[in-house]
């Protein structure tokens, strides 16, 4: 450690140098980042339940007159385009109309045939019994009858609500994290979340349903943001990349598991019950888990920080790190916060977004960010959610479309490096469009190129949602970046919110949800052209230097983070 003092020098001993010592990606962190994990598994578990739990099923009109005689009614008997319309070019009878039937003459003795000549087809009228398709399957349309179009809204308000709820979770998320910790905080958010989706497996009716819908979502969204932050701060910069790549795979895998797992088990309150167990099981193993160190350093803890750097070390294998160095590191840390909390009292936030409302270029950028991310949530989701409505199996079809996030998220360091940020997030963007328009063509009637079209378009956006983590970071000043970041992504919700929506406006014309889908994202990623490449920029520190990135042929000096600069962007 005597080598590391030296090389200090008059600097100081940074955060940066003692996790050196300790082993930068050992045994410890491989552990560490493994379980955190799990909360991730437990967010797209939460985040995609819904598309089956309130799912919409097959159903069609119990006809008295023919649905006699056996204890399994058949869905499609032969006599059925004779007793129940069909849409137009469709395969599925009406699902809440059928035919009027002709008065039967009752001193006729001859029984009652199912024929064209018992109904009258020009007479159309409700029923209000009804015959399911699949009757192991269960989901709140059948559990809590709501059936045909007058109660839509309220199947597709569960996605909405779900999504309020995620809207509440960002706002309250960072205040938790940086008041009492990460830990802590993921802790609550998986069990508190897994708690009351177990409790909502149990519901009976659809009001406390939608309730626990909310509270589950408000609590059990908050782990993957804290388990993203604390996998971040855990691992030295140059793998954090690798990191965000293996959580997005991971999230990917889990989407797809919930498609199998949703295909084995067809009853919602079973699905949920196989989904969120595991979730209160996890808590123990998520309790050997350490607090973030530079959390810790940032809250003036630096003793308990340096217990978890010592059993970081011996758990690596590295010899323990000195008491001289130790004190040394502590109080340099004490001091360096305290010059900075004089600093930081100089120039306060208020008066740093009152000079950036000032500036014209920045609030631009700023509204345009914000609507960059209301497009890829609305698609993103949107696709996803819109995936069980596919021809073919309504499972494979969410297996494939969640699977399809899988080569981006592998693949955007590669895709970053050799074409930069804008042209990344640009073409992405453009490409998810084109393709969700292209599904409106002749072109969707040809079902296995159709379903290509839709996981081209998944693929794209899922490219572009990646991209746009990494890109808003670099184009806002440091004094103010997380502020804005949470803003254009609060903005990103309303999205999200949208996207359950679709199949009301599918309703009024069944190609207008792509068409949203696509002329939005076609829009957004020419938008995208006026933001600035910051691939290999310096990261803006003021507002100064964040209106100087907005011309996008400026040219950006490539600069070298200081080695083991506890301040360095990450």
């Amino acid at each position: 450690m005597s080598k590391m003092s030296a090389e200090a020098g008059s600097r100081g001993i940074e955060l940066e140098d003692l996790l050196a010592e300790t082993g930068q990606f050992g045994r410890f962190q491989l552990w560490q980042c493994t379980l955190l994990l799990l909360p991730v598994i437990f967010t797209a578990f939460s985040n995609l339940c819904y598309v089956f739990t309130a799912g919409d099923v097959h159903y069609r009109c119990y006809v008295p007159e023919c649905d006699t005689g056996s204890e399994v009614i058949p869905f499609t008997p032969d006599w059925l385009r004779d007793a129940v319309p069909y849409g137009a070019n469709s395969k599925f009878p009406a699902k809440c109309d059928r035919y009027q039937p002709l008065p039967r003459n009752d001193t006729d003795e001859a029984a009652f045939v199912c024929d064209a000549n018992r109904f009258n087809r020009s007479a159309v009228g409700r029923c209000s019994s009804f015959v399911f398709e699949d009757p192991t399957e269960k989901t709140i349309v059948n559990e809590f009858n709501l059936t045909c179009d007058d109660n839509r809204w309220k199947v597709t308000l569960v996605g909405t609500i779900h999504s309020v709820g995620q809207f509440v979770s960002l706002a309250m998320t960072g205040l938790i994290s940086d008041r009492f910790g990460r830990r802590w905080t993921l802790l609550l958010g998986v069990g508190l979340g897994a708690v009351l989706a177990i409790v909502r497996s149990f519901t009976t009716s659809y009001r406390s349903f939608l309730t626990l819908e909310f509270l589950e979502a408000m609590f059990g969204s908050t782990s993957y943001t804290t388990a993203f932050i604390l996998t971040l701060e855990l691992v030295e910069p140059r793998r954090r990349v690798v990191v965000k790549s293996v959580i997005l795979v991971a999230y990917a895998l889990a989407g797809s598991v919930l498609g199998l797992l949703a295909m084995q088990f067809r009853n919602w309150r079973t699905l949920s019950l196989v989904l969120f167990v595991p979730g209160v099981v996890s808590i123990p193993l998520l309790f050997t888990t350490v607090e973030s160190v530079r959390w810790l350093v940032t809250k003036d803890r630096q003793a308990t920080a340096v217990r978890i750097l010592q059993r970081v070390a011996k758990v690596n294998g590295r010899p323990p790190i000195s008491q001289n160095t130790l004190d040394d590191f502590c109080h340099h840390q004490k001091a360096k916060l305290e010059s900075e909390q004089h600093s930081a009292g100089r120039q306060s936030f208020v008066r740093l977004l009152l000079q950036t409302c000032q500036n014209r270029h920045l609030l631009l950028r700023i509204a345009n960010c914000s609507f960059c991310w209301f497009t890829n949530a609305m698609v993103y989701y949107g696709l996803t959610l819109n995936s069980v409505t596919l021809a073919g199996d309504k499972y494979s079809n969410f297996i494939f479309i969640t699977l399809a996030e899988i080569p981006p998220s592998l693949a955007i360091n590669c895709i970053l490096n050799r074409f930069g940020r804008r042209k990344t997030q640009c073409g992405s963007l453009i490409l998810s469009g084109v393709f969700c328009l292209l599904a409106l063509t002749a072109l969707k009637d040809i079902t296995w190129l159709n379903v290509s079209l839709f996981l081209m378009s998944k693929m794209a956006i899922s490219l572009s949602f990646s991209t746009l983590y990494i890109y808003t970071a670099e184009i806002f000043p440091t004094n103010l970046r997380q502020s804005f970041i949470s803003f254009c992504s609060m903005v990103g919700r309303f999205g999200s919110m949208l996207a359950p929506q679709m199949p009301l406006l599918q309703a009024l014309w069944a190609p207008l949800p792509m068409v949203l889908f696509g002329s939005v994202a076609v829009l957004s990623g020419v938008l995208v052209l006026d933001f600035p490449e910051t691939t290999d920029a310096t990261l803006p520190n003021t507002i100064e230097e964040a209106v100087e990135l907005r011309s996008p042929t400026t040219k950006q000096a490539p600069v070298e983070p200081e080695k083991g600069s506890y301040c360095a962007p990450g």
